[in-house]
């Protein structure tokens, strides 16, 4: 019996396909039931010589096709290939008629017939001038070639039909708020009952979440990058580790990288990502920010606090929107918030109850009269250092509710109790990790005395340095912490001042703009200029006006307080 060479080809598109669906083991099974059966129709033996088991998509262009390799294979003259054996058409491409084309012509030219386990492909060729004895290239066919150019197109369109079911409710339910891909740093993926069924949300991850709050927290309270930097690794940060995969063999891991510790580059980036405040900005979200199902690790206010407006997330009813990047100098030339009128948007006209204009005419003599005023269809204009003096001289009389500042005051105290609290947590958690540490070394210790070779032991002592390295550095920002108590009675003192002395809480400012917004929050409704030159404007709940008995005369300024 005359003995023939083949090969055999598998290809799944992704490792999950190759475990619960079309297996490359099952078309291993496939592929020999057809070379059993060619076996028969040309009393032949076939040796298979070698197995291709390829991992890949094949719905791209010619130059990605994985069987590739296998033509290359079949084109070597000394493997003596006849047949190539696979369980259908569409495991040899998804690409359509065109590339399935080209893909058979050049198993054609390295002289090996296509064999499909379904029979769709024929192994028989016909010449229309056999009877004549005459055979041309034009004049041999395949019975079956325009059956295998639909059977390809069929292909083509079943990755079609299946890419726009899964992406087109991805992106659905990317809209809506759930997860559909890798859960970043912080998160992890769960599937909860949603109102859209049990669908995958982002949940805060047991270990990496604590690590992403605290760089809020700290980036919040003013630390420098490099101190938070330090106080995040020292907790025991480290990057995910990502498996490797070889390009031609998606099943093989080459590498794995990742469990790095934190650097200021990578601290930017967590600040900066608005998916902490549970707003996503995906691609598939159309360019528009949309609110996570089950909300984000920190708030949009400590969000925006933390990145200090070099990105900011506003919140407008249902409306979100993400502003990046500070204001250019140029354009702060042309803004509306003019630094010598500060007052002018909280102070209204007399007479139509607009806010005032703020601007300088120029004299006949080209000097410049700064001054407020308004000309909308009268005529008000007071100058510009009157305004400002009726401003100072109100402020003078205004001081907080007694009401209010118990309150202020309990709040205050309420919020310097959880900072203690923090400050213990991080105390427990360097203590955690020193305890860790020492627990490493003690097994990599133990470990050693059982081990002979020289290099393995140096190995394992290189370890232990390092790790008492990092033992080290924990400890120090443990006992840092205990350090960091701070008298709860300066906290009531520097309270007292500034609720003794509002003048310097409002007028205070080096900023001219901030002391305009400080002034206005005196008031529900902005005050017109009669009312606050005569000293009768409506202030908000939270103050009062002094009696003039218990005002005494005093210059403009106070002392600052000393810590």
């Amino acid at each position: 019996m005359k003995i023939v060479y083949g090969i055999y080809i598998g290809r799944v598109s992704s490792i999950k396909q190759g475990l619960i669906g079309d297996s490359l083991d099952q078309q291993s099974d496939q592929n020999e039931l057809a070379r059993k059966r060619v076996e028969t129709l040309n009393t032949c033996k076939i040796v298979i010589k070698k197995a291709f088991d390829f991992t890949a998509s094949a719905s791209g262009d010619f130059d990605m096709q994985p069987l590739s390799e296998a033509i290359d294979y079949c084109k070597d003259q000394n493997h003596k290939i006849k047949f190539a054996f696979i369980k259908s058409i569409d495991r040899v491409t998804r690409a359509g008629s065109s590339v399935y084309s080209f893909l058979k012509t050049e198993f054609a030219k390295a002289g090996v017939i296509l064999v499909d386990s379904y029979g769709i492909i024929s192994t028989q060729e016909v010449n229309t001038l056999e009877h004549l004895g005459v055979k041309f290239s034009w004049s041999v066919y395949s019975p079956s070639w325009k059956t295998e150019l639909l059977e390809a197109e069929r292909a083509q369109d079943e990755v079609r039909d299946i890419l726009s079911r899964l992406i087109g409710a991805e992106i659905n339910y990317t809209r809506l708020g759930y997860s559909v891909r890798v859960a970043q740093m912080g998160y992890v993926n769960e599937k909860i009952d949603t109102p859209h069924g049990k669908r995958m949300v982002k949940k805060p991850h047991p270990v990496e979440a604590k690590w992403i709050v605290r760089m809020f927290e700290l980036k919040v309270q003013g630390v420098n990058d490099q101190v938070i930097v330090g106080q995040i690794n020292a907790q025991g940060y480290r990057s995910r580790m990502r498996k490797k995969y070889d390009k031609n063999n998606r099943t093989k891991i080459v590498a794995l990288i990742g469990g790095v510790k934190l650097t200021v580059k990578h601290l930017n980036n967590y600040i900066q990502n608005p998916v902490y405040a549970g707003i996503n900005t995906e691609k598939w979200t159309d360019g528009k920010p949309v609110k996570m199902y089950a909300g984000g690790l920190v708030s949009v206010e400590t969000f925006n606090q933390a990145n200090m407006g070099k990105i900011a997330i506003i919140e407008d009813g249902s409306e979100i929107r993400i502003i990046k990047g500070e204001v250019k100098a140029w354009r702060l030339k042309k803004n509306k918030q003019n630094p010598l009128y500060p007052y002018k948007n909280h102070i209204l006209c007399p007479t139509c109850r607009n806010p005032l204009l703020g601007s300088a005419s120029t004299g006949k003599l080209g000097k410049h009269y700064e001054a407020y005023h308004c000309n909308r269809g009268h005529y008000f204009r007071e100058r510009r250092k009157d305004v400002h003096k009726v401003v100072k001289t109100f402020v003078r009389k205004v001081k907080f509710s007694p009401q209010y500042i118990q309150k202020l005051r309990q709040t205050i105290l309420s919020e310097w109790e959880k900072r203690k609290e923090n400050l213990l947590k991080d105390k427990i958690n360097y203590a955690e990790r020193v305890i860790e540490i020492e627990k490493q070394q003690q097994f990599i210790m133990d470990k050693i005395k059982m081990l002979g070779s020289e290099v393995a032991i140096k190995s394992l002592e290189a370890d232990v340095d390092k790790l008492e390295q990092d033992r080290i550095q924990a400890a120090v920002l443990r006992d840092k912490k205990e350090d960091d108590q701070i008298d709860t009675q300066v906290v009531i003192n520097y309270l007292k001042y500034y609720m003794e002395h509002l003048y310097e809480l409002i007028l205070g400012s080096v900023n001219p703009l901030q002391n305009g917004a400080m002034f206005g929050l005196l008031f529900d409704d902005p005050p017109t200029y009669d009312a606050l030159e005569n000293g009768t404007p409506t202030l908000a709940s939270i103050y009062q006006i002094i009696d003039q008995k218990d005002l005494s005369a005093r210059l403009e300024g106070f002392e600052a307080p000393t810590t």
